[in-house]
């Protein structure tokens, strides 16, 4: 049987740490004096009422964690904090409409950045900070800030540590799921932290600096003005952000070795390696094609095209220029970056790094393998063997990717009317990438979207941040089975 009362206290305790960040947002309105106080007073009471009630109801739940609460966990706790994160928006009247509302949640949680707003800039202090603050606790998941206290309750945390990175490899930086946890988070922390001094050194207000420091360690795009980036015309801090974008779509593991002095184990990194190969690939693609079409100079050029294919492929969504007013080709090989992502065990989205490199290895030496029958060519990665169940699950991935997307499309259709558009939206949703193509592009937003379109894009959102699996899964019978 399901362990119900233990899910229902879990996700009681994750409310409450929902109210408490939405407490610290309303000390930003507090010291702004805007009258979205009320709003985000009463929205933390409600979490931390709810969650608070649903702990004392659930106080003799039985402490077995299973693999099947750990994915019923992690897929409803994004639904339950973008459903209770959208009311300091409603309450507030800063987006009346509860479909808008979740959307722009489910957006900031999942950090996709997908937005339905047409003047940023009117909204209180206190409502962007939130905003904001939903991409940086979504960026690392909240299930791994669980982890870190999910112990005290006398519970194990490993199942929903598996279920919300499920990705080919789950590196632990520390052998306690609890440490690793904390490790993540003090990480982030201080790489947080490091960008909020370098934006504000380069001419960004604290309160900008502190939110594109949270969105662009989240990999979530959210920004302070409704030109993005682009408000900020300095090369500085265009650089600075391309840096830590890099950084966030980096594993954090390597991270954590670059910090502990393991520079040689770090840059080792098979994954890392192709990473970069990937971003100054494409950038000299960009790079190339914006000097030939257009009269941009070469260091405008090149900030230009290394921003917009650092901020797609770590799924981070900023924009500095509208990339749908080059030339069709480089917006064809924009778009293909779409469907690359960040690394395994980072903030970004996407595909992923390392499946790519996978199964374009596999591909390869299957072609050997056809070439010498009766060799044995195992796929390797970072000089170690990789199992054929990995390549199997890598090989399903990209089997159910892209027949969601096709599929996808072709039901949004229904309410998108041009195919381009309509491709951008399923892609920047699946990919948690934030802006698409057509009218959906960097200079437009989701707002005119029908109803229907923005709840079926917050639900593709949700598959894309928990990489399909631990989704669909729920919709298999035999999962609900004893």
């Amino acid at each position: 049987m399901v362990n119900i009362k233990l899910i229902l206290r879990i996700l009681g305790f994750l409310l409450i740490v929902e109210g408490v960040a939405m407490f610290i947002a309303l000390i930003v309105s507090l010291i702004y004096k805007e009258p979205d106080t009320s709003a985000l007073l009463q929205s933390a009471l409600i979490c931390t009422g709810i969650g608070s009630a649903m702990l004392v109801a659930t106080r003799k739940a039985r402490k077995e964690l299973g693999k099947r609460e750990g994915f019923i966990i992690v897929t409803f706790v994004w639904i339950i904090f973008s459903f209770f994160g959208s009311l300091p928006f409603v309450l507030s009247g800063s987006i009346p409409s509860l479909t808008d509302a979740f959307f722009e949640t489910m957006s900031g949680f999942t950090t996709t950045g997908a937005s339905i707003l047409n003047n940023i800039e009117s909204l209180p202090h206190g409502i962007l900070f939130w905003r904001s603050m939903t991409q940086w606790l979504g960026g690392m998941g909240i299930i791994v800030l669980s982890l870190a206290i999910l112990p005290i309750f006398g519970i194990g945390g490993m199942q929903l540590f598996s279920a919300e990175v499920p990705g080919p490899v789950a590196d632990k930086l520390s052998p306690r799921i609890q440490s690793t946890a904390k490790n993540l988070w003090v990480i982030y922390l201080l790489f947080t932290v490091l960008e909020t001094v370098l934006l504000w050194i380069g001419g960004m207000t604290l309160f900008d600096a502190i939110n594109h420091s949270f969105t662009t360690m989240a990999t979530g795009g959210y920004s302070t003005k409704q030109a993005s980036v682009a408000y900020w015309p300095s090369p500085f801090i265009q650089y600075v952000i391309t840096v830590f974008m890099i950084i966030a779509g980096m594993n954090f593991t390597l991270s954590y070795l670059f910090l502990t002095g393991k520079f040689k184990k770090a840059i080792k990194d098979e994954e890392l390696r192709y990473y970069l190969l990937f971003i100054s690939g494409f950038t000299l693609i960009i790079f190339a094609g914006l000097l030939l079409t257009t009269q941009l100079g070469a260091e405008q050029a090149f900030r230009d095209s290394i921003f917009q294919v650092v901020t797609i492929m770590t799924t981070t969504g900023y924009a500095t220029v509208d990339y749908l007013h080059w030339t069709p080709f480089l917006t064809i090989v924009l778009f293909a970056v779409f469907f690359f992502g960040g690394s395994a065990g980072s903030t970004g989205g996407g595909l992923k790094i390392m499946r790519i490199v996978l199964l374009l290895k596999n591909s390869y030496y299957e072609l050997r393998r056809l070439i010498h029958p009766n060799a044995i060519i195992p796929v390797r990665f970072n000089n170690k063997p990789v199992s054929e169940q990995i390549i199997n699950n890598v090989l399903a991935f990209f089997m159910f990717y892209f027949v969601i997307f096709f599929g996808s499309t072709v039901l949004l259709m229904i309410v998108v009317p041009d195919l381009p558009s309509a491709m951008g939206a399923v892609a920047t949703s699946l990919g948690n990438i934030g802006p698409g193509l057509g009218i959906f592009g960097p200079a437009g937003n989701f707002s005119a979207l029908h109803p229907a379109g923005k709840w079926f894009l917050s639900f593709l959102m949700l598959l894309g941040r928990l990489e399909l699996f631990t989704v669909l899964v729920l919709f298999s019978p035999a999962f609900w089975k004893k």
